[in-house]
């Protein structure tokens, strides 16, 4: 019986070893998948191009100014901040929001969200005029998205807060169907010239953003990548993949389950500098062992996180 369990044990740890995802908080990643569901969402809303991530230089304090997300459409730049917060939200008299949730009330207060992202709004209209283009006051503006059906608050928010209930009851529309609230929101009505509207997409494009690492099991995780770890084989083979000529990463599992160590391709695209920093059409792949792992830096946590290669879909790097 004895021998049983324990065959069992080493069963379990030898399966879970090698194919269970690496585990990662909800609150390390929720963050960053609901950043992309908003995103996504916009896009199909209004049209245009949604940037996530981004992490602006600010001028006046020699650091980065973290941005979620900038809507891009032909009459508007919409600087979003996304709270996916979960739980009774009030108001201080600060203007900080106090959020408790929970099974043991756990309270969190965060610094007022909208005079927030409209700091990050002037921080990134200084930087896109550094990069040429001026914009009218008219042709930007600032969000605060609130996407999670969990989010309870009894307080009237300014219209630049879009509550869950406010969110979940968007529709598509064109701009001939514009409604009064939508206009309020997200368009003025008025298009950019077509040479301004496709040098913001190229800088856009272009400007510094997180990494982010995309797992099997659907979650996002927006950071810093630092460097592989494995066999000394499989990181010189890997040694090719810097961030000044590789923009991404896909991986995929080339050998089923077996006696044998399980190999992974490892398929990576040079950058092209000219098409709003994509990919080009070059792209190199080298094979290396599922045990090799990645060290990435989370957005806002302190501590470094591994994930086993065989546990990731792609890894993308920001210049």
């Amino acid at each position: 019986m004895w021998a049983e369990i324990i065959c069992g044990l080493l069963i379990y740890k030898f399966v879970r070893r090698f194919f269970k995802d690496d585990e990662i908080s909800d609150e390390t990643s929720s963050d960053s998948t609901a950043l992309f569901s908003v995103a996504h969402r916009l896009e199909k809303l209004y049209g245009g191009k949604a940037y996530v991530g981004l992490r602006i230089p600010d001028a006046d304090t020699s650091s980065r100014q973290d941005i979620d997300l900038v809507l891009l459409t032909k009459g508007q730049v919409v600087v979003i901040g996304v709270k996916n917060l979960s739980g009774i939200v009030t108001v201080a008299s600060d203007g900080s929001w106090v959020c408790e949730a929970g099974k043991h009330d756990t309270t969190q207060t965060y610094p007022d969200p909208l005079v927030e992202v409209k700091k990050q709004a002037s921080v990134l209209e200084s930087y896109l005029e550094q990069r040429g283009v001026t914009l009218l006051e008219e042709n930007l503006s600032c969000k605060v998205v609130i996407p999670n059906p969990n989010f309870r608050t009894m307080h009237a928010f300014p219209s630049e807060v879009i509550t869950y209930e406010e969110w979940k009851h968007l529709k598509p529309v064109s701009r001939k169907t514009l409604s009064g609230w939508v206009k309020g929101a997200l368009w003025t009505g008025k298009e950019m010239q077509e040479s301004s509207h496709q040098k913001l997409n190229f800088i856009l494009g272009t400007a510094p953003m997180w990494d982010r690492v995309e797992l099997k099991s659907s979650k996002i995780v927006l950071g810093e990548f630092l460097e592989f770890k494995g066999k000394q084989e499989d990181t010189l083979a890997l040694k090719q993949i810097k961030r000044s000529k590789v923009d991404r990463i896909s991986i995929q599992q080339t050998s089923m389950l077996g006696f044998a160590p399980s190999r992974l391709q490892v398929r990576y695209s040079y950058r092209d500098y000219r098409s709003e920093g994509r990919s080009g059409s070059e792209s190199k792949e080298v094979t290396v062992r599922s045990s090799t792992e990645v060290v990435f830096q989370p957005r806002d946590s302190t501590k470094t996180k591994k994930f086993k290669l065989s546990s990731l879909l792609s890894i993308s790097l920001s210049a």
